[in-house]
């Protein structure tokens, strides 16, 4: 009965492949229809629709990724494409299957959502074989408006495949928000176009040599002349003519005309259009001379011009297209005006029987027209001077710039020819039949033992138990079921959704005290009274799971006064919720610019980065196996209501290198401005990459600005690299904080200063410990204690750490110091006593005395 029942299905299956094939034959007479293909979600593998069409996730193509992640953003941007990003480190293409010999439209689209990635920094350049698509590129022009930049190409492919490549310019990186590539219909642009050359004595329109087609076409202006914005059925944008207008005095918007016939099937090829040259909104609206007589025998008539005047590339050629449609006339050969490009004489422009015997009918024309060194293109229309006088009309206009091919963009690399493609094929396949042979006999087998066998079950994998209010679908429950990496997750830590909705007032928008790329904070309090930072995920959103694994397991296993403390987790309902020790002063960026708090003196600043860098150092060599934080910034240390600094944000928290490893080979991820560059290149993670970090946040805190900021000029805008070269003219002085200038010893600023510079040393090797960092931070707040109570000359004091140490006898360094394990974490503070890493403030810290922990030491 199975086998009867598959042989109906199988012939089910051909009679709709046969129907299928048939219908493929068929689709010609059918005309052009829009294509599916292809509608790209860059950084998603989820799909989105935006003006009715899909954008399927990236996954569906062939990629090349290395060096790449992605950024999301789930508010402030103007469309759920622009949600998500891919982000290129290093060169990366994406490669589309295409028709031979066929016409293409390109789209990209390129929206800088803030923050964390601080988009509008990345400059790059985009190419596809023989063409350079965009140079230099970068989004400045977007950071200030709510709109992305899309940009628009033309492009005959020869080939039965496009790579479109994106290539960082040094120091920098590329992205890009989502891709279109779609098959043009066939002549919207014709390949012989004539070329109008107005720098002669009698303008020539000879034909335009090597056609369109070797070329391509970058979309400039698409404009609805005399209308509004609209979008065709090549979801092309038309957007209104005023702002280019000349001499607005001469011109008048003519009422729509919504009756429009076009005349012309999509297979002809001009000067007729079809419904996709341009849309009816176009054709049914123009701009009009004002103040002209219709009376032919009127001879008292005043000739008044239109004119646009369009921003262009300097001594370039542009395909500039004219769009006319007369539907003022009530039959042809009545209208007669004259076209002038840069003020000279085209053509007169007539709506005769070679277009249409039948009112109105669209047409168009086509130039190819080399711009001058003025940076604007100029195109009138002027009412004619004998026959039927009428007034001169324009309906809309568009222009192109023409791109050349270019010896200068590096070939795609050579792919394996068909015949040792197919080989590959049939041995994917062949060993594929093999390996589910084998998976289905082993499994047989493992079933016969299984049936012999008593089960046993496995403590370790049970499910964790539901709280109070909560429901059986838990997050962790389900994943360790399966084999999570969570096999030892604490589950003495957890804390019920009920409750945490209590203590947040149900996730009341009053309770927000921050937000960031896992979701918002909230401030609650819970059952026993303690006052707690709640940072709960988007709900079901399925993003930063592991992210919330990390933390929790990362969290759960170290405790030191200068990490933030995880009171507990919650993983009910598709939630994931991390709950901390509440931090009363929020970030440390909070209290160092753009923004209301006052500016902390600067010995603060020196004690905040000490605390700081003995958290990370306690990370790096105090816990268990080494950990690397990945994500050092301003924003992730804390401080609580004594101002004590601690690091927070774990959920990029990495192990440390094993055995003689010198680094963890890992994606790259972190936020931008505070990225190693060596980490960035290779992919090689070391402790030496939150040093680099590090070394930025001490930056940021003597200068109090942004570590990426695009509106400053372009040397200035990476403060990295900025501060370094200040340091180097001799010029630091200038860019440190106006409020604490007077407040720092020159000799501490001096220390400060050179252990900035080592810690941004662009090898990794050359970088000091952590460790390190925090005995030369120590010595310079001595440096700046001393200064306070005895005279000193500047820089008396000297770079070497020896003699430094015999200046200040007060100041100890322990030897010890850059390899302490857990139980031996003493440093040296400020007040030259010695304290241990994990000590709280009292026996009884409020916040260590709600943890059950059972392997924390």
């Amino acid at each position: 009965m199975a086998i009867l029942q598959f042989h109906r299905i199988l012939r089910s299956v051909c009679v709709v492949l046969v129907f299928l094939q048939f219908s493929s034959l068929q689709l010609p007479s059918l005309g052009y229809v829009i294509q599916d293909k292809y509608f790209i979600n860059c950084g998603s593998d989820s799909s989105v629709n935006e003006s009715g069409k899909v954008y399927v996730g990236e996954s569906t193509l062939k990629t090349n990724f290395d060096s790449s992640y992605t950024e999301s953003n789930q508010s402030a941007v103007p469309s759920p494409l622009y949600q998500t990003a891919r982000i290129f480190g290093k060169e990366s293409w994406y490669k589309f299957n295409t028709d031979p010999n066929e016409s293409y439209l390109v789209r990209l689209h390129f929206f800088p959502f803030p923050p964390s990635s601080n988009l509008s920094s990345a400059t790059f350049n985009v190419s596809v074989p023989g063409f350079w698509l965009l140079q230099n590129f970068n989004t400045t022009n977007a950071t200030n408006s709510n709109s992305a930049l899309v940009n628009e190409f033309y492009i005959q492919i020869t080939s039965p495949s496009l790579r479109i490549t994106f290539r960082p310019l040094p120091s920098s990186f590329a992205f890009v928000n989502a891709i279109e590539l779609f098959l043009l219909p066939l002549h919207l642009i014709d390949d012989q176009v004539a070329r109008f050359t107005y720098g002669v004595s009698t303008p020539d329109t000879s034909p335009y040599s090597g056609g369109l087609y070797s070329r391509v076409l970058e979309t400039k202006h698409r404009i609805n002349v005399g209308g509004q914005t609209t979008n065709d059925n090549l979801l092309r944008k038309w957007i209104p003519d005023d702002t280019y207008l000349a001499n607005r005095e001469n011109a008048h918007n003519s009422s729509p005309y919504n009756d429009i016939k076009y005349r012309a099937n999509v297979d002809s090829d001009g000067p007729n259009a079809n419904l996709f040259t341009a849309p009816t909104d176009v054709y049914g609206t123009a701009k009009v001379t004002k103040n002209m007589s219709t009376n032919a025998s009127d001879v008292e008539y005043k000739l008044s011009n239109i004119t646009w005047s369009l921003p262009v590339e300097k001594n370039t050629d542009h395909f500039l297209r004219l769009h006319f449609c007369d539907f003022f006339s009530l039959q042809t050969d009545l209208t007669v005006f004259n076209l002038s490009i840069y003020d000279v004489h085209v053509m007169p422009v007539n709506n005769d029987a070679n277009v249409s015997s039948v009112l109105p009918a669209p047409y168009y024309y086509d130039f190819v027209v080399l711009s001058d060194d003025s940076g604007f293109m100029r195109v009138g229309v002027t009412p004619g001077a004998s026959g039927y006088v009428h007034n001169a009309f324009l309906n809309g206009l568009e222009i192109m710039k023409v791109i050349e091919s270019s010896t200068s963009v590096p070939p795609d690399p050579v792919e394996p020819n068909s015949k040792h493609k197919l080989l590959v094929v049939l041995g994917s396949v062949v060993g594929g039949l093999v390996l589910v042979v084998v998976v289905v006999a082993l499994g047989f087998l493992w079933h016969l033992k299984l049936r012999k066998e008593k089960p046993v079950e496995n403590s370790d994998w049970l499910p964790i138990p539901v709280t109070a209010g909560g429901s059986s679908h838990s997050r962790l429950t389900e994943l360790t079921s399966q084999g999570s990496p969570l096999p030892n997750i604490n589950l003495g830590l957890k804390i019920s959704l009920i409750e945490l909705q209590s203590a947040t007032k149900n996730f009341h928008a009053s309770q927000i005290i921050g937000k960031g790329g896992f979701g918002n904070v909230y401030k609650g309090v819970l059952n026993n009274g303690m006052t707690v930072a709640v940072k709960r995920s988007q709900p079901g959103s399925g993003q930063g799971l592991p992210e919330f694994q990390t933390e929790i397991m990362v969290l759960s296993k170290i405790r030191h006064r200068h990490l933030v403390s995880l009171i507990g987790y919650c993983d009910e309902r598709l939630e994931m919720i991390l709950v901390y020790e509440y931090m009363e002063k929020g970030t440390l960026r909070d209290h160092l610019y753009n923004t209301n708090s006052p500016s902390l003196p600067w010995k603060q600043r020196l004690e905040i980065c000490i605390g700081a860098a003995r958290g990370l150092h306690y990370l790096h060599k105090g816990a268990s196996g080494g950990i690397i934080h990945r994500d050092v910034k301003s924003t992730n240390i804390l401080l609580d209501v004594n101002l004590v600094a601690k690091v927070a944000d774990f959920g990029l928290s990495r192990s440390g290198p094993i055995d003689a490893q010198p680094y963890v080979s890992t994606g790259v991820k972190g936020t931008f401005g505070y990225l190693d560059p060596e980490y960035f290149r290779s992919q090689q993670l070391t402790e030496k990459s939150d040093v680099y970090s590090f070394g930025v946040v001490l930056l940021e805190v003597l200068c109090a600005r942004a570590v990426i900021d695009p509106s400053l000029p372009r040397e200035q805008i990476n403060l990295a690299e900025w501060g370094m070269h200040c340091k180097n003219k001799g010029i630091l002085q200038e860019i440190i904080d106006p409020s604490i200038k007077g407040q720092i010893d020159q000799n501490s600023l001096r220390k400060f200063s050179e252990t900035v510079e080592k810690c941004l040393q662009e090898d990794g090797s050359d970088r000091p410990t952590m460790g390190d960092v925090l005995w030369d931070l120590e010595y310079a707040l001595q440096l700046q204690k001393g200064a306070n109570a005895i005279p000193r000359e500047p820089y008396e004091d000297s770079s070497s750490s020896a003699t430094a140490s015999l200046q200040l006898p007060n100041v100890r360094r322990l030897p010890s110091l850059s390899t302490l394990s857990e139980a031996d974490d003493s440093i040296v503070r400020g007040d030259d006593t010695i304290v241990r890493g994990d000590d709280s403030d009292s026996a009884a810290d409020s916040v260590f005395s709600q943890l059950k922990i059972d392997d924390a030491r």
